[in-house]
């Protein structure tokens, strides 16, 4: 190979170089993991398409590099022609390699995190992404912190613990980009560079390691990353669930006993009683119906049924495990007595279809014999929820099952009382403790399904009631006609409606989700949540629902407050529902209420809502108290900045003083799940976030803020809100310029989630869904709905008084709320590229309204330079060098890929604009140049196109991070 042609090869390698020119620390290998990982991909990718294509791929991404050096819009002019001039087949392998190149760079970075943890180099005050966030204590550091700097006794922290429940919500909001297919392959990528940087690697093992990286980069690469159908919401639970099955399930009872191990070392010498409800699950897969018309009562009892197998599948997996250990013969009187009941009872034909102790045990091991029958009613437990899953009836009786959890706890609890009064305490500390700890936490539904429904189809169901009753019609009845008339129903008995009662497709979905809730066991569910809930009679209407539908143990019902107004009335809505009699009697003194984080950003901004939902929480609060209710927040929050999102850590401890209180709900979304739970670490690492966070946040509340910050914070919020508003929903040709400057009409075609990206299939910005809406804004490197308001709140303030720049400078470095939101801010500009967003302005929208997008931009830097003056910093992230730099290495691959979007995006949307292709360059593809393109060939656009515009939807998702 000429001399020239082998320095272009390793050019790629050598920008890297230069682009990080020192290492961020001396326990930084960043670099050298992306370089390894990126040679090996440019190696496979010139095996496979020549070297033709691989040179044209250091050639786009050199021109990016030039391009983020200096800024100059003609670089990307020249990447387009580039690119433009590609013929379909290579395009679609370059968009791939390119996304492929940033996934790799997202491994080698969390590689590099791991390794930064393991050797305890964690610099404080270190901001990042949730992913990294180091902001956080361990649980050691933290009951530490407690007892040193705030004189807690360890008795203190060990009671404020047992009581403590932090209970995560996943659910499937359409965010994650990446098929689980290729999930599963990047772990093994991950694994593979860990080991291979381990000290005692010996250079057998070198090879080999080095051998199978390139295999699963290989095998990711030659994975197709779109997804061909979208998937449905049972598709979407398995997903979620398969997080149970690889990490959850056994990273609950480790990360217990490093609770207890914490505990040991400041002088508690008990465990974690294996019933304190430190951790628990629920989900939104399959129970979600807010504007989501596939999901039916059916998919709610599949998902039902398909999580009780799975749990009893588990158990049933580790029973005999448990049996092996437990060969003990002295045991106490109690299990003695047990054991030889079962024994004589027990059915000479039943144990055939186990592997092990399948011939009778004998009595001389009594434990085994009670855990024998244990695992008989749980092969009993899984076949009949398998039977009714795939044929709606099972000929297992329901008394050979287990139904509720006290039947399924009762012989375990027994094994561990007998073992401690036997002197066998150690052995009961094992894996008995273990098992007990996952039958507490995972129940015998492995998570509580929440169902949602909005308002509305409530009072469509009521409506037709007092319709078809002659009294009148419910939704034209004032609120206290409404609640007279339900209140009376709830006290008396008397059934409201029969079979003949008139049903659209609507009202029969509403009544036959109650019907599934009542006929599965009550175990299976969590919350009833309303969202767009106004008033008392919304909550009124679902349980007055659930007595006519028979629920035996009625869900509590939860109401969501969402937009800007919702917040602002929720306290006066809660102190109306709580002054209800009939209510406080029935809710027991404890009560659910749900904020979101998404909407409201949407109506109103980042930072009005932000503010709006710390003040929304103290006011609850405050009526909660009045009325002697124990309050729970339960958080909506997305990924995204724009959605809430943000490092948990940061996130919990700047709520405001009293609002958690020892109990924490909150949503883990889309990519978040695969970001918290796809690793074992990482699911250690979560547990102990929101555990130690909510334990710190009870026992050493933040500062309150100070008068004067909360009325410049007012202040600065109404401007927010205007300039915000002002854009979005009033200037009269918003909504035509966001769809023409993003590509948020083709994100429905990225089959990534169940539900339709819009509410209402026409309308403007109030119908499209939050997570669109971001995702758009997203791809173009803009992140308008992040920022906007932020620079005409500070500007106001501090051309009305300069003294107000010192008192926001003095918030941002005392109060953590404020801190946190300025923060992320700022984290977002530094993603953020106007030059990228013009590009797209430039080739897509009509010429009328490029000022508009000028104009955007110019307060896109304004604001940037203010966010920077209240922050106190010269340059953006220069608290964070660690993100600087995965930033720095990024940004060449993520440019190639917006430019290919933006000028797919023009060849798609404009059938009078021409381009010259030059041509095959991918040596394979020059032999079967049909392959790729056939794997679309129903698409409505020119060959390929589709799948290029796809690929570098994913590609950019994924190397942002933030996507949904």
């Amino acid at each position: 190979m000429p001399h020239g042609k082998l320095e272009k090869m390793a050019s790629m390698d050598v920008h890297l170089r230069q682009l990080v020119p020192g290492k961020v620390s001396e326990d930084d290998k960043l670099v050298e993991y992306d370089a390894l990982l990126l040679d090996r991909f440019l190696d496979i990718l010139q095996e496979l398409h020549g070297e033709d294509l691989r040179e044209t791929v250091q050639e786009l991404y050199e021109h990016s590099a030039e391009y983020e050096g200096k800024h100059e819009p003609k670089k990307l002019e020249e990447l387009g022609n580039v690119l433009t001039s590609l013929d379909p087949g290579d395009s679609i392998v370059i968009a791939k390699a390119f996304s492929h190149m940033l996934n790799l760079a997202n491994l080698a970075e969390e590689v590099q995190i791991a390794y930064r943890r393991r050797i305890k180099k964690l610099k404080k005050g270190d901001f990042v992404d949730e992913s990294s966030a180091t902001t956080e204590s361990d649980l050691e550091e933290t009951f530490k912190k407690l007892v040193g700097d705030l004189n807690k006794s360890p008795e203190e922290i060990f009671d404020a613990l047992k009581n403590q429940t932090v209970d995560l919500v996943l659910t499937a909001h359409p965010t994650q980009s990446v098929r689980r297919s290729l999930l599963q392959k990047h772990g093994r990528i991950r694994d593979c560079l860990a080991q291979l940087y381990a000290k005692d690697i010996t250079p057998d093992d070198k090879q080999e390691l080095d051998e199978a990286l390139q295999r699963e980069i290989q095998a990711a690469f030659r994975t197709d990353e779109i997804k061909r159908t979208p998937p449905t919401p049972q598709d979407e639970m398995r997903a979620g669930m398969s997080y149970f099955h690889e990490t959850i399930w056994k990273g609950v009872p480790k990360f217990l006993r490093r609770v207890d191990t914490a505990l040991k070392n400041i002088g508690i010498e008990e465990r974690v009683p294996y019933n304190a409800p430190l951790i628990q699950f629920s989900s939104w897969m399959g129970g979600d119906r807010d504007g989501n018309p596939r999901v039916t009562p059916e998919v709610t009892r599949d998902v039902c049924l398909l999580a009780r197998m799975m749990a009893a599948t588990m158990y049933f997996n580790q029973i005999e495990d448990l049996m092996f250990e437990l060969s003990m013969w002295r045991c106490n009187d109690e299990l003695r007595v047990r054991a030889d009941e079962l024994h004589v009872n027990r059915r000479k034909d039943a144990a055939k279809h186990y592997i092990e102790f399948w011939k009778s045990i004998p009595t001389t091991e009594p434990y085994r014999v009670v855990l024998g029958d244990v695992r008989d009613k749980l092969y009993h437990t899984r076949e009949r929820a398998r039977q009714l899953l795939s044929n709606g009836t099972s000929d297992v009786p329901e008394e050979a099952t287990f139904n509720n959890l006290e039947d399924f706890l009762e012989p375990l609890e027994l094994c561990y009382r007998s073992l401690c009064s036997c002197g066998d305490r150690p052995i009961a500390d094992g894996s008995l403790l273990d098992f007990l700890r996952q039958v507490s936490t995972f129940g015998l539904s492995l998570v509580r399904l929440d169902i949602r429904q909005e308002s509305d189809r409530h009072t469509d169901v009521l409506d037709a009631i007092t319709t078809h009753l002659d009294i009148g019609s419910y939704r034209e009845w004032s609120e206290e006609r409404r609640q007279e008339w339900l209140l009376s129903e709830l006290s008396g008995k008397r059934p409201l409606f029969g079979s003949d009662l008139p049903k659209t497709e609507e009202i029969a979905d509403v009544l036959d989700t109650f019907h599934v809730i009542a006929e599965l066991p009550s175990d299976s569910f969590g919350a009833y949540i309303i969202s767009m809930a106004t008033a008392p009679s919304d909550v009124l209407a679902v349980e007055l629902l659930q007595r006519e539908c028979h629920v035996k143990r009625p869900l509590r019902v939860v109401p969501l407050f969402e937009k800007l107004a919702d917040l602002e009335a929720a306290p006066a809505a809660v102190a109306r529902l709580f002054s209800v009699d009939w209510y406080k009697n029935r809710i027991n003194g404890k009560q659910e209420v749900m904020i979101g984080y998404s909407d409201s950003g949407k109506d109103a901004g980042r930072l009005s809502a932000a503010w709006q939902l710390y003040k929304a929480q103290e006011e609850l609060v405050k009526v909660a108290k009045e009325y002697g209710v124990k309050l729970t927040m339960f958080h909506g929050r997305g990924g995204t900045v724009g959605r809430g999102g943000g490092p948990t850590h940061l996130a919990i401890l700047s709520q405001p003083p009293d609002t958690i209180n020892g109990s924490l709900r909150v949503t883990v979304q889309g990519e978040v799940i695969e970001q918290s739970f796809g690793e074992e670490h990482l699911c250690f690492r979560t547990l102990q976030r929101f555990t130690a966070a909510t334990l710190e946040h009870g026992m050493r509340p933040p500062v309150s803020p100070k008068p004067e910050w909360r009325a410049l914070l007012d202040e600065m919020a109404v401007v927010a809100t205007e300039e915000y508003r002002s854009v979005v929903f009033q200037e009269p040709r918003f909504v035509e310029y966001f769809r023409l400057a993003t590509p948020e009409l083709e994100y429905g075609r990225m089959n990534i989630g169940s539900r339709p990206s819009k509410r209402k299939p026409s309308g403007g910005i109030e119908s499209l869904r939050a997570i669109p809406w971001i995702f758009a804004w997203t791809q173009t490197r803009f992140h308008l709905p992040v920022w906007l308001g932020f620079g005409g709140a500070i500007r106001h303030v501090v051309e009305k008084d300069v003294k107000n720049l010192h008192m926001l400078q003095d918030m941002y470095k005392n109060w953590p709320f404020f801190r946190v939101t300025i923060d992320l801010i700022e984290m977002v500009f530094a993603k953020g590229d106007p030059g990228i967003a013009a590009l797209y302005d430039k080739l897509l929208v009509s010429e009328e309204l490029w000022p508009f997008g000028d104009k955007l931009r110019a307060n896109f830097e304004e604001t940037k330079k203010l966010v920077l003056q209240t922050a106190g910093h010269k340059d953006l992230l220069e608290g964070d060098p660690y993100l600087k730099q995965r930033l720095r290495l990024r940004n060449s691959y993520i440019t190639t890929l917006n430019v290919c979007q933006a000028y797919t995006l023009k060849r798609i949307r404009d059938p009078s604009y021409h381009v010259t292709l030059r041509p095959h360059i991918s040596k394979e593809i020059a032999e079967s140049s049909k392959e790729l393109i056939e794997l679309n060939p129903t698409s409505e656009y020119a060959p390929g196109l589709e799948d290029t515009l796809i690929l570098t939807m994913k590609g950019v998702a994924a190397g942002l991070q933030n996507t949904g």
